[in-house]
């Protein structure tokens, strides 16, 4: 059960958005002020270089209550800010997004209140917004996730999830794990839900992967994260005998 009162973080990884960000952030927090409940909004710059980082700090001037900015040294990959933003959110809830515009921030709290029931809300993109090889890249990146992992998750590449902190933040960092967070969760006993989302066209800027850049560290990843399926236990201890010293 989820307390009334519960926090939720609404985490941000944020690289070379100059173009956008404002506009998308602006958008986030009128979503978020009419929402209801209790949000806080972190901020990652994952070591941008076009002026994003500005943008950034005068939106936390503007929002100096309930908004934190992080920076990583340098450009080191989403996985790596989603962790670093994970870490240092506050909520019982925690909410990861994009932040190019495509995400649509009314979904947040349909995600949250998902959580009532489980202990992930993965969205599914309806009516995706994106280039046709786009689209076709991503069904064959989850059949082929289907098929090596049986992951049940519909549509992996949907960066919109809601987590309850317990079960994400003890994750492990490595380089790709953004990608597999429901997986690797659910090897610990995490329920998962599913919701449809609204996807939106980028509103400026260009995706920082290539579809095959993205299939080919997929593949790769992807047998890592078998391996440690298959060598996953979970197991209970019952004492015996417990007595003083």
């Amino acid at each position: 059960m989820i307390a009334r009162d519960s926090l939720t973080s609404v985490v941000l990884p944020v690289y070379n958005e100059a173009a956008c960000i404002a506009v998308v952030l602006d958008e986030l927090q009128s979503v978020l002020a009419n929402a209801g409940g209790r949000f806080e909004i972190v901020l990652v710059d994952d070591g941008s270089t076009d002026g994003t980082r500005p943008l950034l700090e005068a939106f936390c001037r503007r929002r100096p209550s309930g908004t934190r900015l992080l920076a990583l040294g340098a450009n080191t990959g989403q996985s790596a800010a989603f962790w670093a933003g994970i870490q240092a959110s506050r909520g019982d809830i925690i909410v990861l997004m994009d932040a190019d515009g495509q995400n649509d921030p009314a979904d947040i709290a349909r995600c949250a209140a998902a959580l009532e029931t489980a202990d992930i809300c993965c969205g599914y993109r309806r009516h995706r917004q994106d280039s046709f090889s786009k689209r076709v890249g991503s069904r064959l990146a989850n059949r082929l996730r289907r098929a090596v992992l049986k992951d049940p998750v519909i549509d992996t590449g949907c960066s919109l999830k809601a987590f309850r902190a317990a079960v994400i933040r003890p994750l492990q960092y490595w380089d790709g794990m953004h990608r597999f967070l429901p997986v690797l969760a659910s090897l610990q006993g995490a329920r998962l839900v599913q919701l449809p989302v609204g996807h939106r066209a980028r509103l400026a800027g260009k995706s920082k992967y290539t579809n095959f850049g993205r299939l080919l560290r997929t593949v790769r990843d992807l047998f890592g994260v078998r391996w440690l399926m298959q060598r996953t236990r979970r197991f209970t201890v019952v004492p015996v005998a417990d007595g003083d010293a």
